[in-house]
């Protein structure tokens, strides 16, 4: 089955939606600390706001972006089950432990797949909307 080519939306606007989830997840980490928000929602949005950062300096494509983020989201959480911050001698730096994270979680996965389909959604959504 070919997908449909989707048009991306300016540039500007993923770079809004990505200064605007960056300020939500900033708020979450800062200020959120419950047994939902925190960890699950924080997950969904990452890969929304890693999505959003690649389409505003990228030329990829919809699909492509998505894809590639969510790949890049598997990874990371790769990283975690591997312990990479410890193998890699890294745990006293909190950068590390933020970015690369530390504990491996199949919970996480499931978050970054359901934000990989809510960005799709949203795309064809507004794709729909707004077709040329």
């Amino acid at each position: 089955m070919k997908l449909p080519q989707l048009h991306r939306k300016s540039k500007k606007v993923y770079l809004i939606s990505a200064i605007t989830l960056f300020m939500v997840e900033f708020f979450i980490e800062r200020y959120v600390h419950d047994s939902f928000i925190r960890p699950y929602l924080g997950d969904f949005l990452v890969v929304i706001l890693l999505y959003a950062i690649l389409m505003s300096i990228s030329k990829l494509q919809v699909y492509t972006a998505a894809v590639v983020t969510l790949i890049f989201s598997y990874l990371v959480e790769t990283a975690q089950y591997l312990q990479l911050v410890s193998f890699l001698g890294l745990e006293e730096y909190k950068w590390s432990r933020i970015i690369i994270g530390t504990s491996f979680s199949w919970w996480d996965v499931l978050m970054y797949s359901l934000g990989f389909l809510f960005i799709i959604l949203i795309e064809q959504t507004s794709y729909r909307h707004i077709k040329p």
